[in-house]
Protein backbone atom coordinates (compact mmCIF):
# COMPACT_ATOMS: atom_id res chain seq x y z
CA UNK A 1 0.00 0.00 0.00
CA UNK A 2 1.24 3.38 -0.40
CA UNK A 3 1.66 6.14 2.16
CA UNK A 4 -2.21 7.49 2.02
CA UNK A 5 -3.40 3.12 2.18
CA UNK A 6 -5.34 3.99 -1.28
CA UNK A 7 -3.35 0.73 -2.64
CA UNK A 8 0.05 0.09 -4.40
CA UNK A 9 2.76 2.71 -4.49
CA UNK A 10 3.49 3.92 -8.31
CA UNK A 11 6.59 1.81 -8.26
CA UNK A 12 4.92 -1.35 -7.39
CA UNK A 13 2.20 -0.48 -10.15
CA UNK A 14 4.69 0.01 -12.59
CA UNK A 15 6.54 -3.34 -12.16
CA UNK A 16 3.63 -5.15 -12.43
CA UNK A 17 0.97 -3.57 -14.33
CA UNK A 18 -0.62 -4.92 -16.85
CA UNK A 19 0.43 -8.99 -16.08
CA UNK A 20 -1.67 -11.46 -16.54
CA UNK A 21 -2.86 -14.16 -13.74
CA UNK A 22 0.32 -16.34 -13.19
CA UNK A 23 0.35 -19.40 -14.84
CA UNK A 24 2.83 -22.46 -13.67
CA UNK A 25 5.75 -23.06 -16.28
CA UNK A 26 4.41 -19.76 -18.41
CA UNK A 27 6.77 -16.49 -18.11
CA UNK A 28 5.37 -13.64 -16.17
CA UNK A 29 5.41 -11.59 -19.02
CA UNK A 30 4.49 -13.39 -22.22
CA UNK A 31 6.34 -12.75 -25.32
CA UNK A 32 5.16 -11.29 -28.86
CA UNK A 33 2.72 -12.67 -30.17
CA UNK A 34 3.15 -12.43 -34.07
CA UNK A 35 -0.14 -13.49 -35.67
CA UNK A 36 -1.73 -11.79 -39.09
CA UNK A 37 -4.89 -14.30 -38.29
CA UNK A 38 -6.06 -16.30 -35.55
CA UNK A 39 -7.53 -19.91 -36.06
CA UNK A 40 -11.37 -18.53 -36.56
CA UNK A 41 -13.98 -21.17 -37.10
CA UNK A 42 -18.09 -20.22 -37.25
CA UNK A 43 -19.19 -16.77 -36.73
CA UNK A 44 -16.28 -14.43 -35.69
CA UNK A 45 -16.87 -13.51 -32.07
CA UNK A 46 -14.25 -13.47 -29.37
CA UNK A 47 -11.11 -10.78 -29.04
CA UNK A 48 -8.36 -11.92 -31.47
CA UNK A 49 -9.63 -12.34 -34.92
CA UNK A 50 -7.35 -10.04 -37.37
CA UNK A 51 -3.76 -8.79 -36.63
CA UNK A 52 -5.04 -5.21 -37.59
CA UNK A 53 -7.87 -5.30 -35.24
CA UNK A 54 -6.27 -6.67 -31.99
CA UNK A 55 -3.55 -8.40 -30.11
CA UNK A 56 -2.74 -9.97 -27.02
CA UNK A 57 0.65 -8.35 -26.49
CA UNK A 58 -0.96 -4.82 -27.00
CA UNK A 59 -3.85 -6.38 -24.96
CA UNK A 60 -1.38 -6.80 -21.96
CA UNK A 61 0.27 -2.85 -22.52
CA UNK A 62 -3.11 -1.74 -23.59
CA UNK A 63 -4.00 -2.86 -19.84
CA UNK A 64 -0.90 -1.64 -18.18
CA UNK A 65 -0.83 1.63 -19.16
CA UNK A 66 -4.48 2.51 -18.79
CA UNK A 67 -3.26 1.42 -15.22
CA UNK A 68 -1.10 3.84 -14.93
CA UNK A 69 -3.04 6.71 -16.66
CA UNK A 70 -6.10 5.68 -14.38
CA UNK A 71 -5.36 3.94 -11.51
CA UNK A 72 -8.50 2.30 -10.06
CA UNK A 73 -11.10 3.76 -12.60
CA UNK A 74 -13.50 1.59 -14.56
CA UNK A 75 -14.71 1.83 -17.75
CA UNK A 76 -11.45 3.13 -19.52
CA UNK A 77 -9.78 2.09 -22.49
CA UNK A 78 -6.59 2.09 -23.68
CA UNK A 79 -5.54 2.09 -27.51
CA UNK A 80 -1.82 1.82 -29.10
CA UNK A 81 -0.75 3.38 -31.83
CA UNK A 82 2.45 2.64 -34.31
CA UNK A 83 3.70 5.99 -32.91
CA UNK A 84 3.04 9.35 -30.95
CA UNK A 85 1.54 11.07 -34.07
CA UNK A 86 -0.28 8.17 -34.90
CA UNK A 87 -2.03 8.82 -31.36
CA UNK A 88 -2.26 12.40 -31.80
CA UNK A 89 -3.84 12.28 -35.49
CA UNK A 90 -6.24 9.40 -33.91
CA UNK A 91 -7.62 11.72 -31.81
CA UNK A 92 -7.95 14.69 -33.72
CA UNK A 93 -8.99 13.39 -37.21
CA UNK A 94 -11.87 10.88 -35.59
CA UNK A 95 -13.48 13.58 -33.11
CA UNK A 96 -13.47 16.56 -35.75
CA UNK A 97 -15.83 17.06 -38.98
CA UNK A 98 -15.80 19.98 -41.41
CA UNK A 99 -17.21 23.00 -39.88
CA UNK A 100 -16.06 22.30 -36.70
CA UNK A 101 -13.52 24.46 -34.48
CA UNK A 102 -10.29 23.07 -32.47
CA UNK A 103 -8.26 24.64 -30.05
CA UNK A 104 -4.26 24.37 -30.12
CA UNK A 105 -1.90 25.23 -28.54
CA UNK A 106 0.65 27.64 -30.50
CA UNK A 107 3.75 26.60 -28.61
CA UNK A 108 3.27 22.87 -28.69
CA UNK A 109 5.14 19.81 -30.45
CA UNK A 110 6.85 21.37 -33.71
CA UNK A 111 4.13 18.79 -36.10
CA UNK A 112 1.60 20.67 -34.79
CA UNK A 113 1.39 23.21 -37.64
CA UNK A 114 1.47 20.38 -40.24
CA UNK A 115 -1.77 18.72 -38.69
CA UNK A 116 -3.63 22.24 -38.46
CA UNK A 117 -2.75 22.40 -42.51
CA UNK A 118 -4.17 18.91 -42.69
CA UNK A 119 -7.16 19.67 -40.69
CA UNK A 120 -7.90 22.81 -42.14
CA UNK A 121 -8.10 21.35 -45.69
CA UNK A 122 -10.57 19.18 -44.43
CA UNK A 123 -12.64 21.96 -43.54
CA UNK A 124 -11.74 22.39 -39.81
CA UNK A 125 -11.47 25.52 -38.15
CA UNK A 126 -8.39 25.81 -36.04
CA UNK A 127 -7.67 28.61 -33.45
CA UNK A 128 -4.78 28.57 -31.89
CA UNK A 129 -3.47 30.54 -28.13
CA UNK A 130 0.19 29.81 -25.93
CA UNK A 131 -0.15 27.58 -23.21
CA UNK A 132 0.91 29.74 -20.48
CA UNK A 133 -1.40 32.09 -18.63
CA UNK A 134 -4.25 29.64 -19.72
CA UNK A 135 -4.37 32.00 -22.87
CA UNK A 136 -6.17 28.86 -25.04
CA UNK A 137 -9.95 30.09 -22.43
CA UNK A 138 -9.83 33.08 -24.80
CA UNK A 139 -10.47 30.96 -27.92
CA UNK A 140 -12.75 28.25 -26.43
CA UNK A 141 -16.42 29.21 -27.39
CA UNK A 142 -17.87 26.95 -29.91
CA UNK A 143 -15.13 24.78 -30.08
CA UNK A 144 -15.48 21.08 -30.31
CA UNK A 145 -11.89 19.67 -28.86
CA UNK A 146 -9.62 21.80 -27.02
CA UNK A 147 -6.04 20.24 -27.35
CA UNK A 148 -3.70 20.87 -24.25
CA UNK A 149 -0.28 20.07 -24.22
CA UNK A 150 1.08 20.73 -20.48
CA UNK A 151 4.11 20.96 -20.10
CA UNK A 152 4.71 22.75 -23.56
CA UNK A 153 7.23 21.13 -25.93
CA UNK A 154 9.51 22.83 -26.42
CA UNK A 155 8.72 26.26 -24.15
CA UNK A 156 7.78 24.20 -20.89
CA UNK A 157 4.64 26.43 -19.88
CA UNK A 158 2.09 24.70 -18.20
CA UNK A 159 -1.64 25.65 -17.55
CA UNK A 160 -4.20 24.67 -15.00
CA UNK A 161 -5.56 21.85 -16.68
CA UNK A 162 -8.36 21.32 -14.38
CA UNK A 163 -9.82 25.39 -14.84
CA UNK A 164 -9.32 24.59 -18.84
CA UNK A 165 -11.55 21.59 -18.92
CA UNK A 166 -13.81 23.00 -16.52
CA UNK A 167 -14.35 25.92 -19.36
CA UNK A 168 -14.40 23.77 -22.19
CA UNK A 169 -17.46 20.85 -20.76
CA UNK A 170 -18.76 23.94 -19.83
CA UNK A 171 -19.10 25.20 -23.35
CA UNK A 172 -19.96 21.46 -24.76
CA UNK A 173 -16.14 20.91 -25.71
CA UNK A 174 -13.95 17.47 -25.65
CA UNK A 175 -10.46 17.40 -24.36
CA UNK A 176 -7.19 15.99 -24.75
CA UNK A 177 -4.09 16.32 -22.95
CA UNK A 178 -0.72 15.40 -24.74
CA UNK A 179 1.15 13.68 -21.26
CA UNK A 180 4.13 12.90 -23.42
CA UNK A 181 6.30 15.29 -20.97
CA UNK A 182 4.95 14.67 -17.80
CA UNK A 183 4.39 10.81 -17.92
CA UNK A 184 1.54 9.14 -16.11
CA UNK A 185 3.68 9.18 -13.30
CA UNK A 186 4.11 13.00 -13.40
CA UNK A 187 0.37 13.27 -13.79
CA UNK A 188 -3.02 11.80 -14.85
CA UNK A 189 -4.93 14.44 -17.20
CA UNK A 190 -8.46 12.00 -16.66
CA UNK A 191 -8.33 12.73 -13.15
CA UNK A 192 -7.88 15.97 -13.54
CA UNK A 193 -10.99 16.35 -16.09
CA UNK A 194 -9.73 15.45 -19.78
CA UNK A 195 -11.46 13.43 -21.84
CA UNK A 196 -8.33 11.84 -23.59
CA UNK A 197 -5.02 11.63 -22.38
CA UNK A 198 -2.56 10.98 -25.27
CA UNK A 199 1.25 10.52 -25.71
CA UNK A 200 4.03 9.51 -27.18
CA UNK A 201 5.26 6.36 -25.82
CA UNK A 202 8.72 6.45 -27.63
CA UNK A 203 9.89 9.32 -25.03
CA UNK A 204 10.00 8.55 -21.42
CA UNK A 205 7.33 6.26 -20.97
CA UNK A 206 9.53 3.43 -22.64
CA UNK A 207 12.94 5.64 -22.32
CA UNK A 208 15.44 3.55 -23.56
CA UNK A 209 14.99 5.63 -27.38
CA UNK A 210 14.20 2.23 -29.23
CA UNK A 211 10.42 2.07 -29.47
CA UNK A 212 8.19 4.04 -31.72
CA UNK A 213 4.54 3.92 -29.86
CA UNK A 214 2.02 6.11 -29.28
CA UNK A 215 -1.64 5.87 -26.88
CA UNK A 216 -4.64 7.16 -26.38
CA UNK A 217 -6.61 7.02 -22.85
CA UNK A 218 -10.19 7.41 -22.47
CA UNK A 219 -13.55 7.07 -21.01
CA UNK A 220 -15.56 4.19 -22.79
CA UNK A 221 -18.35 5.88 -24.51
CA UNK A 222 -18.47 6.99 -28.50
CA UNK A 223 -15.42 9.15 -28.66
CA UNK A 224 -13.17 6.07 -27.57
CA UNK A 225 -15.26 3.62 -30.38
CA UNK A 226 -14.23 6.21 -33.20
CA UNK A 227 -10.69 6.86 -31.54
CA UNK A 228 -10.71 2.72 -32.19
CA UNK A 229 -12.47 2.67 -35.69
CA UNK A 230 -9.78 5.49 -36.70
CA UNK A 231 -7.27 2.72 -35.79
CA UNK A 232 -8.67 0.35 -37.63
CA UNK A 233 -9.42 2.12 -40.85
CA UNK A 234 -6.00 4.11 -40.95
CA UNK A 235 -3.89 0.21 -39.75
CA UNK A 236 -1.65 2.66 -37.59
CA UNK A 237 -0.73 -0.08 -35.28
CA UNK A 238 2.58 -1.14 -33.25
CA UNK A 239 4.40 -4.06 -34.26
CA UNK A 240 4.07 -7.04 -31.44
CA UNK A 241 8.00 -6.80 -30.87
CA UNK A 242 7.44 -3.07 -29.94
CA UNK A 243 4.60 -3.43 -27.99
CA UNK A 244 6.56 -6.15 -25.72
CA UNK A 245 9.59 -4.00 -25.24
CA UNK A 246 7.59 -1.10 -24.19
CA UNK A 247 5.63 -3.36 -21.94
CA UNK A 248 8.79 -4.46 -20.53
CA UNK A 249 10.32 -1.38 -20.09
CA UNK A 250 7.24 0.47 -18.01
CA UNK A 251 8.99 -2.10 -14.85
CA UNK A 252 11.86 0.69 -14.27
CA UNK A 253 9.30 3.78 -15.17
CA UNK A 254 9.29 5.09 -11.28
CA UNK A 255 13.04 4.36 -11.07
CA UNK A 256 13.68 6.17 -14.17
CA UNK A 257 11.38 8.91 -13.66
CA UNK A 258 12.86 9.32 -10.64
CA UNK A 259 16.59 9.60 -11.26
CA UNK A 260 15.71 11.81 -14.56
CA UNK A 261 13.32 14.49 -12.57
CA UNK A 262 16.23 14.35 -9.59
CA UNK A 263 19.25 15.31 -11.61
CA UNK A 264 16.97 17.59 -14.05
CA UNK A 265 16.51 19.74 -11.05
CA UNK A 266 20.14 19.61 -10.27
CA UNK A 267 21.29 20.84 -13.72
CA UNK A 268 18.34 23.62 -13.65
CA UNK A 269 19.75 24.68 -10.16
CA UNK A 270 23.46 24.81 -12.22
CA UNK A 271 22.36 26.65 -15.29
CA UNK A 272 20.44 28.76 -13.18
CA UNK A 273 23.77 30.39 -11.59
CA UNK A 274 25.25 30.34 -14.91
CA UNK A 275 25.76 34.26 -16.65
CA UNK A 276 25.57 32.60 -19.95
CA UNK A 277 22.08 31.02 -19.46
CA UNK A 278 19.12 33.15 -19.99
CA UNK A 279 15.56 32.32 -20.60
CA UNK A 280 15.92 29.07 -18.52
CA UNK A 281 12.81 27.11 -17.42
CA UNK A 282 12.27 23.90 -15.69
CA UNK A 283 8.73 23.68 -13.77
CA UNK A 284 10.55 22.17 -10.61
CA UNK A 285 12.23 25.40 -10.08
CA UNK A 286 10.35 27.43 -7.08
CA UNK A 287 11.09 30.58 -9.58
CA UNK A 288 9.87 29.57 -12.58
CA UNK A 289 7.22 31.26 -14.03
CA UNK A 290 4.98 27.53 -14.38
CA UNK A 291 5.67 26.17 -10.76
CA UNK A 292 2.76 27.35 -8.91
CA UNK A 293 0.12 25.77 -11.33
CA UNK A 294 2.70 22.49 -12.23
CA UNK A 295 3.31 21.68 -8.18
CA UNK A 296 -0.95 21.84 -8.33
CA UNK A 297 -1.42 19.52 -10.61
CA UNK A 298 1.76 17.68 -11.39
CA UNK A 299 3.80 14.92 -9.44
CA UNK A 300 7.24 14.65 -10.93
CA UNK A 301 8.08 17.83 -12.80
CA UNK A 302 9.86 15.67 -16.02
CA UNK A 303 13.25 15.64 -17.69
CA UNK A 304 13.72 18.40 -20.06
CA UNK A 305 14.98 21.76 -19.19
CA UNK A 306 15.46 24.24 -21.71
CA UNK A 307 17.72 27.42 -21.86
CA UNK A 308 18.81 30.02 -24.50
CA UNK A 309 22.32 30.47 -25.24
CA UNK A 310 23.62 33.82 -27.05
CA UNK A 311 24.24 32.72 -30.43
CA UNK A 312 23.65 29.46 -32.97
CA UNK A 313 27.02 29.13 -33.00
CA UNK A 314 27.43 29.64 -29.37
CA UNK A 315 24.52 26.88 -28.53
CA UNK A 316 26.62 24.79 -31.20
CA UNK A 317 29.92 24.91 -29.69
CA UNK A 318 28.26 24.07 -26.02
CA UNK A 319 26.52 21.17 -27.86
CA UNK A 320 29.86 19.90 -29.44
CA UNK A 321 31.90 20.61 -26.40
CA UNK A 322 29.44 17.48 -24.55
CA UNK A 323 30.75 14.65 -23.43
CA UNK A 324 27.97 12.81 -21.44
CA UNK A 325 25.23 14.06 -23.70
CA UNK A 326 24.68 13.21 -26.92
CA UNK A 327 23.17 15.59 -29.66
CA UNK A 328 20.08 14.14 -31.08
CA UNK A 329 16.53 14.79 -31.02
CA UNK A 330 13.43 13.71 -29.19
CA UNK A 331 13.61 12.99 -25.22
CA UNK A 332 13.34 10.81 -22.22
CA UNK A 333 15.96 8.49 -22.61
CA UNK A 334 18.30 6.98 -19.93
CA UNK A 335 21.35 8.66 -22.16
CA UNK A 336 21.07 12.77 -21.83
CA UNK A 337 20.61 14.24 -25.31
CA UNK A 338 20.17 17.81 -26.12
CA UNK A 339 19.56 19.95 -29.32
CA UNK A 340 19.45 23.18 -30.95
CA UNK A 341 15.61 23.12 -31.30
CA UNK A 342 15.53 25.41 -33.89
CA UNK A 343 17.17 23.48 -36.83
CA UNK A 344 14.00 21.78 -37.35
CA UNK A 345 12.43 25.03 -38.21
CA UNK A 346 9.12 24.55 -36.26
CA UNK A 347 9.20 25.93 -33.17
CA UNK A 348 9.12 29.62 -32.32
CA UNK A 349 12.37 29.76 -30.52
CA UNK A 350 15.72 31.65 -30.75
CA UNK A 351 18.46 30.47 -32.80
CA UNK A 352 20.06 29.61 -29.43
CA UNK A 353 17.59 27.69 -27.91
CA UNK A 354 18.67 24.41 -26.40
CA UNK A 355 16.16 21.71 -25.13
CA UNK A 356 17.94 19.42 -23.02
CA UNK A 357 16.53 15.93 -22.30
CA UNK A 358 18.24 14.96 -18.82
CA UNK A 359 18.95 10.73 -18.08
CA UNK A 360 19.93 8.66 -15.29
CA UNK A 361 24.18 9.12 -15.39
CA UNK A 362 25.46 10.53 -12.42
CA UNK A 363 23.61 13.83 -11.14
CA UNK A 364 27.57 15.54 -10.30
CA UNK A 365 28.96 14.06 -13.72
CA UNK A 366 26.31 15.44 -16.04
CA UNK A 367 25.90 18.94 -13.92
CA UNK A 368 30.01 19.29 -14.53
CA UNK A 369 30.04 18.01 -17.74
CA UNK A 370 27.44 20.79 -18.66
CA UNK A 371 29.19 23.18 -16.66
CA UNK A 372 32.79 22.29 -18.18
CA UNK A 373 30.94 22.20 -22.12
CA UNK A 374 29.66 26.06 -21.18
CA UNK A 375 32.92 27.16 -20.05
CA UNK A 376 34.85 25.72 -23.02
CA UNK A 377 32.24 27.00 -25.61
CA UNK A 378 32.18 30.49 -24.13
CA UNK A 379 32.82 33.85 -26.81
Amino acid sequence: MNDAGEGPGEGTRAVRAGLPEPVKHEPTLPGPVFAAHFHLPGDPTGPYTYGRDENPTWTLLERAVGELEAPGEDGVETLVFASGMAAISAVLFSQLRAGDAVVLPDDGYQALPLVRAQLEAFGVKVRTAPTGGDAQLEVLQGARLLWIESPSNPGLDVCDIRRLVEAAHARGALVAVDNTLATPLGQRPLELGADFAVASGTKQLTGHGDILLGYVVGRAGEPMTAVRRWRKIVGAIPGPMEAWLAHRSLATLQMRVDRQSATALKVAEALRAHPDVTGLRYPGLPDDPSHKVASQQMRRFGCVVSFTLSTRARADRFLEALRLVDDATSFGGVRSTAERRGRWGGDAVPEGFIRMSVGAEDPEDLVADVLRALEESAD
